[in-house]
């Protein structure tokens, strides 16, 4: 027999009363999507297999300042992303970054990134470095600005647009050679 769907209010609620079969409905509900975001933030499976158990126990620590002011789910993504970024600083260690204003590298502006699938994509994003990996999820997928990703990551505006760059600039490399597409190198001279 099938169970019921139950609302995000209600499963809030029996959260919020700690009631552990209303955890389990929350974590059934939606950590395939947060397990997904985890993954973009990642370097390997179990890592983000740890980012979203870390996520799960903040969201029930912290559900009960949900202010039903937008979306429940969107109030969980950015739980998850902020938990994918501590774990970021925890794990990379910090190196003095040389700000860098201009990127060395192009970005061709073509279409073979929308040949490639999902799956492939974010195999690629996975190789990239942590510190590009992150700053490409940020911006590109979730949508933050270059001050924002800049606060959270406690890096320079530039940093995080070279590094973005640079992370642009090596995917469009990985697609290129995935396809067999001859890759010519455009620097800006200086």
């Amino acid at each position: 027999m099938r169970r019921k769907q139950i609302s995000d209010k209600e499963l809030i609620k029996g959260c919020i009363a700690r009631k552990r079969v209303y955890h389990e409905r929350l974590y059934a509900r939606f950590s395939p999507k947060m397990f997904s975001i985890c993954l973009r933030y990642a370097s390997d499976y179990h890592s983000a297999e740890d980012i979203l158990q870390e996520g799960f126990i903040k969201v029930y620590r912290n559900i009960h300042k949900f202010r039903h002011e937008g979306s429940f789910e969107g109030w969980l993504r950015r739980i998850f992303v902020n938990t994918a970024i501590e774990h970021y600083r925890k794990s990379t260690p910090m190196y003095p970054i040389l700000e860098v204003n201009n990127s060395d590298y192009d970005v061709l502006n073509d279409r073979t990134l929308e040949n490639l699938a999902a799956n492939d994509l974010m195999k690629l994003v996975q190789n990239l470095s942590p510190g590009y990996r992150t700053v490409f999820n940020l911006y590109v997928i979730e949508g933050y600005a270059h001050k924002e990703i800049a606060k959270m990551l406690s890096i320079s505006e530039g940093t995080s647009k070279s590094q973005l760059a640079r992370a642009r600039y090596i995917l469009q490399k990985e697609v290129q050679k995935l396809y067999n597409q001859p890759y010519t190198t455009y620097v800006r001279q200086a």
